[in-house]
């Protein structure tokens, strides 16, 4: 063993130089007490007969000096283990294993977003005339909240009404076969044709009499049976203005342009009533982004209203945790803004996408919380805790305390202040704690970590530190 510690290396020098000092002055009185020479003589002689004394006996030790060296180095070493056995007691700090509640949880961030949301966009270039509320307004369902300028608006209304009702007008001539003035014509000139015809058909009946008594030639009976066939052939063809003057084509044509009037006055009356906002229900203004009398382009956000007796909670949850995640588990919420304030509500939405949320892999969740005083307001950042699992009265020894090993967990327990390795079987666990099903007793004193640089071991004799 090479012993590196100084403090270590001091002691036994120290001591090694007391235990050599002391026999130099050993020697030193030796040489100046007749006894003394004289009790050493005598140890000599009988130590070693065969050698004559003819000095005192200093110059027997000062010719044999490697003598003391070698007892004092053995000496030394005898001290040395002595302290190194004594420095093999670790000092370790402990626990107990104790019954209690553990909890395996997910702990992240959220969002709290409004369940029922009202969103007041302009729907036209224009400035807002009144605001009639603040942020942070309680207000009751159809109470006007807002208006901006509608001049331009009606104006605009007016023109697509007029242009919805030529569309209809246009329609319904079509659909009838013509305007009022065409019908009437249509009718005076089939009319006449059908006088006509009539005309026609009795000159040719009386011609053909008279050419039967050769008053009449053939040439004058050929041309009233065509007189006869031109009169019927304007009938027909005002017969067939009356009953399908215009093509399908020219229909439809006619069936869209009043579509499209009707669409663009509809789309001008929900301009106008835009430009007076009114609450949809009833809630409070969390978020009024203009000013009176400022400008506004079309799609500008003017007003947030929401219903906040309920939130939505958004949480993040890490891509490893996702999995642990079941419908219904426990999530408690928590606001920096109010410390010891903590919402309850359960797991609505199993993430079924991965999403990047900043530098993190998430899956998104969702939780509908009950907030009567309306403490949690849209938009702030909350903590998040999801409860996977939570077991009572079970057996609990502190995570630092637990070790593995090819597979194998373990604790070491500490019996007659010596660790003793045992093999444990173990459920859920949290940050902090472990919880062990089998392999230890209760009430165990188990090791957690050593006070200094010493490795734990079965075996290890060990001081409790408190």
């Amino acid at each position: 063993m090479i012993v590196t510690n100084p403090i270590v290396l001091t002691w036994v020098l120290r001591n090694l130089g007391l235990f050599c000092g002391s026999w130099e002055l050993f020697l030193h009185l030796t040489d100046e007490v007749p006894a003394y020479n004289l009790l050493s003589t005598q140890w000599y002689s009988s130590f070693n007969q065969p050698m004559s004394w003819t000095g005192n006996s200093s110059g027997f030790w000062n010719r044999h000096r490697w003598l003391l060296w070698t007892a004092g180095i053995v000496v030394g070493v005898v001290l040395l283990a002595s302290f190194m056995s004594r420095g093999e007691v670790v000092p370790v700090r402990t626990a107990v294993a104790q019954r209690t509640t553990i909890r395996s949880v997910v702990s992240t961030n959220g969002k709290v977003e409004p369940v029922e949301n009202f969103e007041a966009h302009a729907p036209v270039g224009t400035t807002v005339k009144t605001l009639l509320v603040k942020e942070g307004d309680h207000v009751q369902k159809g109470q006007l909240l807002l208006e901006m300028n509608d001049v331009d608006a009606r104006s605009a209304a007016a023109r697509a009404l007029a242009q919805m009702r030529s569309a209809q007008s246009d329609l319904g001539a079509v659909q009838s076969g013509g305007s009022q003035e065409e019908l009437l014509t249509l009718d005076a000139n089939l009319a006449k044709a059908r006088t006509a015809r009539n005309t026609a058909q009795r000159n040719l009946e009386a011609l053909q009499r008279l050419l039967k008594d050769g008053a009449a030639s053939p040439g004058e009976v050929r041309a009233a049976e065509d007189q006869l066939q031109r009169a019927t052939a304007d009938i027909t063809l005002l017969e067939q203005k009356q009953k399908g003057r215009y093509s399908s084509p020219e229909i439809a044509r006619v069936e869209a342009q009043k579509s499209e009037a009707q669409a663009a006055y509809e789309a001008a009356e929900d301009a106008l009533v835009q430009l007076n906002v009114r609450a949809p229900f009833s809630g409070v203004v969390y978020s009024l982004p203009v000013r009176q009398g400022a400008y506004v382009n079309a799609g500008d956000l003017v007003l947030q209203e929401a219903d906040l007796s309920k939130v939505r909670v958004r949480a993040f949850v890490d891509e490893p945790d996702v999995g642990r995640l079941v419908a219904g588990d426990p999530i408690e919420v928590t606001w920096d803004a109010l410390p010891g304030r903590v919402w309850h509500s359960s797991v609505t939405m199993i993430p079924s996408l991965i999403k990047l949320h900043g530098t993190r892999n998430v899956g998104e969740t969702t939780c509908v919380v009950d907030n009567p005083d309306l403490k949690l307001l849209p938009n702030v950042n909350v903590g998040v805790t999801i409860v996977t699992a939570e077991h009572r009265d079970v057996l609990t020894v502190p995570r630092e305390a637990v070790h593995q090993e090819d597979s194998r967990t373990y604790v070491y327990q500490i019996l007659n202040d010596e660790l003793s390795r045992r093999d444990v079987q173990t459920s859920i666990s949290n940050l902090t704690q472990v919880e062990v099903t089998g392999g230890l007793p209760d009430n165990a004193l188990v090791a957690l970590a050593p006070l200094n640089s010493k490795s734990l071991r079965n075996g290890l004799a060990v001081r409790v530190v408190h």
